[in-house]
C-alpha cells in the first residue's frame, strides 16, 4: 500500500512540474512582452521582424500620436455629451442637434485621418514587404472594418 501512494505522490508531482514548464514556454514570449518599456506595441516587433531602430522609430511615432489621439477622443466626447443634453430636451431634429451631428462626425473623421496617417508612417519605418502586410491589417482592423455594416436597421 506504501508503494502505491509513492507511486501516487511521485506521479502527481511529475504531472505538477510538466504542467508548470509547458505552462512557462507556452506563457514566455507573452510574459516578456509585458515586461517591455512599452508592452502595447511589443507584438509588432515580434510579429513584423523588427530590428530594435525600426521598433524605437515606431515607439517615438506612436507616443507623438497618443497626445493629439487623446486630445481628439476629448473632443468627440465632449461633443456627445453635448448631444445627449439636445436629444433628452427635444423629440425632434432641431438646428442645433443637426450643427452639434455634423461636428461630431467632421470630429471623428478627422480622428480617422489622423489615424490613417499614423499607420502609413508606422508602415514605412517598417521593411517594405512588412509595411505592406501591416497596412493590410490595420486597415482592415479600422477604416476598412465591415462593423458599420452589422448595424441593424
Amino acid at each position: 500500500m506504501r508503494r502505491a501512494w509513492l507511486i501516487f505522490v511521485g506521479g502527481l508531482l511529475l504531472a505538477l512540474a510538466a504542467y508548470a514548464g509547458f505552462y512557462y514556454a507556452g506563457t514566455a514570449r507573452c510574459t516578456g512582452m509585458m515586461r517591455s518599456a512599452t508592452p502595447e506595441l511589443a507584438w509588432l516587433k515580434a510579429e513584423y521582424h523588427l530590428s530594435d531602430a525600426e521598433f524605437e522609430r515606431i515607439c517615438r511615432l506612436h507616443e507623438a500620436y497618443l497626445a493629439g489621439c487623446a486630445e481628439r477622443c476629448r473632443l468627440i466626447d465632449e461633443r456627445n455629451a453635448h448631444l445627449r443634453h439636445l436629444l433628452a430636451a427635444t423629440n425632434t431634429i432641431t438646428p442645433e442637434i443637426e450643427q452639434t451631428l455634423a461636428q461630431a462626425a467632421a470630429l471623428r473623421a478627422e480622428c480617422q485621418k489622423q489615424m490613417l496617417q499614423q499607420f502609413f508612417e508606422v508602415s514605412r519605418t517598417m521593411p517594405p514587404g512588412q509595411g505592406k502586410r501591416y497596412l493590410d491589417w490595420v486597415q482592415e482592423q479600422t477604416v476598412l472594418s465591415d462593423s458599420h455594416s452589422q448595424m441593424h436597421h
